[in-house]
């Protein structure tokens, strides 16, 4: 039986590829990863996360925007904090997914073994970001985010390295913990420099 490698993300045609990159993390996310070429280049995978970063912050911009604008309370200094912490976010979301990788790989060799290498971790993380499109949707940000870094991460672990499940499950609970401590540490932090 011959399977196909999973689909990347193209530059030359981002937002058909990027739209079928989505579809498969979300729907069929085993498949993607048990066919994924976890030793292939960074370039695609960072402009993936830059494109999915710029969407996902442009939408959170918008409604945070109208949102002031309908309740009186965006004046010109909200506005335009709202739009920097859009771009940071954005221009920053590839550096975020490398230090995710970074401390996937060190759960990988913990967990797994020295089979792993910062680049299939940076790879699959990448993708795996894709599910921040999300994000700017009230109640469903906590969601999107447990989901790429348990769900997605642990089913790469699984069939990149072809580890057993609960091998999976240790690994990337393990990543996940100081990962999602230091993002609600983060989100904390720029809400109070924000609005403190």
């Amino acid at each position: 039986m011959q399977t196909t490698a999973s689909p990347e993300f193209d530059p030359k045609n981002p937002l058909q590829s990027a739209m079928t990159v989505l579809r498969e993390i979300f729907l069929s996310p085993r498949r993607f990863y048990l066919n994924f070429y976890a030793d292939g280049p960074l370039r695609e995978p960072t402009l993936f996360v830059l494109l999915i970063g710029a969407v996902s912050a442009g939408l959170a911009a918008a409604a945070a925007i109208a949102a002031g604008l309908v309740f009186g309370e965006a004046g010109l200094r909200e506005i335009g904090l709202t739009a920097l912490q859009a771009v940071l976010y954005a221009m920053l979301s590839p550096l975020a997914v490398a230090v995710v990788a970074a401390v996937y790989l060190l759960s990988v060799r913990t967990f797994v073994g020295k089979v792993a290498t910062f680049r299939q971790l940076y790879r699959m993380a990448a993708y795996a970001f894709g599910v921040m499109i999300l994000a700017p949707i009230p109640a469903v940000g906590a969601f999107a985010t447990t989901y790429a870094l348990m769900v997605l991460m642990g089913l790469g672990i699984r069939f990149v390295y072809r580890t057993s499940f609960l091998t999976a499950v240790v690994s990337a609970l393990v990543a996940f913990l100081p990962v999602g401590v230091a993002l609600i540490w983060l989100t904390v932090t720029v809400a109070g420099l924000l609005f403190g």
